[in-house]
């Protein structure tokens, strides 16, 4: 299977510190090139899987035409399977756009109670925000049911967020996560890229603020 994994992609995020230097909209534009890049690459390369992992959009602050823009690019790779997390900057509430704008049919949005989605070779598990907090992470609920298929689970949070006493952020304990077993965590919430063996922090497509130096983009994996 191939797949690409990305996170906080912030759409619409405001960028205050920019905004009194007119740059906020060039950013805003620049992430949306960005998310452009990463669908024309899928398209070139047959991928069959997109997952993203949280904070696709600012649900404070997002247009109707951003989602419009994000749902046309979509509908650009018919054929791969898109799966989607919500974080705490874009929860799945009541009315946002998750629950109310119609996305194109390949697309999979997750709420925060645990799902599994069946396919040939790849069973994928995924959970996220209903709300701008999680303080009780679901992850202990998590069960792996078929260990002869490939194993993904899906989330957006803040690992030993416990640890260092701030747990709004569906904190999950490392050690516990690993023993789970999953062949691949795709997570969102961390702005850089981050590898702990098969659980992965994607980091932002771009920079979003001027502490936020170093490498950006998407993960593109190709497991048998």
């Amino acid at each position: 299977m191939k797949f690409v994994h990305i996170a906080d992609v912030h759409f619409d995020i405001p960028f205050k510190n920019l905004q009194s230097r007119g740059l906020a909209e060039q950013r805003r534009l620049e992430a949306r090139s960005a998310f452009k890049r990463v669908i024309d690459y899928i398209q070139e390369n047959n991928i069959e899987y997109l997952f993203i992992c949280g904070d696709l959009y600012e649900e404070q602050y997002v247009k109707q035409s951003t989602i419009e823009f994000i749902n046309k690019l979509f509908e650009q790779i018919p054929n791969t399977k898109i799966f989607i997390v919500p974080g705490n900057h874009d929860p799945y509430l009541k009315n946002s756009y998750y629950n109310n704008f119609k996305f194109v049919k390949n697309v999979k949005i997750f709420k925060q109670q645990i799902e599994k989605i069946e396919l040939p070779k790849v069973n994928i598990y995924g959970f996220g925000f209903d709300d701008f907090y999680i303080k009780e992470s679901k992850y202990k609920e998590l069960r792996i049911e078929d260990r002869e298929k490939i194993n993904i689970l899906l989330t957006h949070g803040d690992l030993d967020g416990i640890k260092n006493n701030d747990a709004k952020y569906n904190s999950i304990p490392k050690t516990e996560l690993k023993g789970l077993g999953f062949d691949y965590v795709a997570m969102g919430h961390i702005h850089k890229p981050m590898y702990d063996n098969n659980i992965v922090y994607s980091g932002s497509l771009i920079s979003l603020g001027f502490d936020e130096l170093g490498e950006h983009g998407m993960i593109v994996r190709r497991n048998k």
